[in-house]
């Protein structure tokens, strides 16, 4: 009787589970986003709330859909159409690329929010994998830096930004091969974290 209850699994292979967990992560940030731009519509979330989490949502979009990316899926549409998923609010906000609040200013503004999200989690996922070489760290941290100052509407005198420029000038500073002590991961992964979380707070607030 017990064989009636058999586990049925939708995959055989290690690379097999890997590409449905993918399709998993893709479905929940596009539903995820949805249900956002449903809150936004009926006034459920503000319009800072929403600009800094739509920002993010979307940069997880781009992350989740290039790892689903491929003939079976070559737009966001097709992998929608396949699994039945109507997100129209979502499908619209993926179109745009940017959140509804953000004017179309050629994506000026838009892209540097999106980028610097994008590359607050690139640098915290690399140290957290125990990349912690100058060369493996440097080039993100300073284009974090090149685009924080990008962006306009940052403060001259913003702490995340302050933080960032520390530690870029200390990794300018070593050897292409030298690498950061544990201590000094642990802090780098800290600044980074409290400087995106005063980013966030940037964006609620502008």
């Amino acid at each position: 009787m017990g064989e009636l209850y058999e586990e049925i699994r939708l995959y055989r292979t290690a690379r097999e589970r890997e590409h449905y967990d993918n399709m998993a992560d893709l479905y929940s940030v596009i539903n995820t986003l949805n249900c956002l731009e449903k809150a936004y519509i009926k006034d459920s979330i503000t319009s800072k709330e929403y600009t800094a989490t739509c920002s993010k949502l979307l940069v997880q979009f781009n992350v989740a859909f290039n790892q689903v990316k491929s003939d079976e899926f070559p737009t966001i549409e097709t992998f929608m159409s396949k699994f039945r998923f109507d997100c129209p609010a979502a499908l619209e906000r993926i179109r745009e690329g940017r959140p509804i609040t953000i004017k179309d200013d050629k994506g000026n503004t838009s892209k540097c929010i999106a980028d610097i999200v994008s590359l607050f989690i690139t640098i915290t996922d690399r140290l957290r994998l125990n990349m912690k070489s100058m060369d493996e760290l440097q080039p993100d941290i300073k284009d974090l830096y090149d685009t924080m100052n990008r962006l306009t509407l940052l403060p001259q005198n913003f702490e995340g930004k302050m933080k960032i420029k520390e530690w870029l000038d200390k990794l300018s500073s070593m050897r292409a091969s030298e690498e950061l002590n544990e201590e000094q991961v642990r802090q780098l992964i800290f600044d980074m974290e409290s400087s995106y979380n005063a980013f966030n707070k940037i964006l609620h607030n502008s």
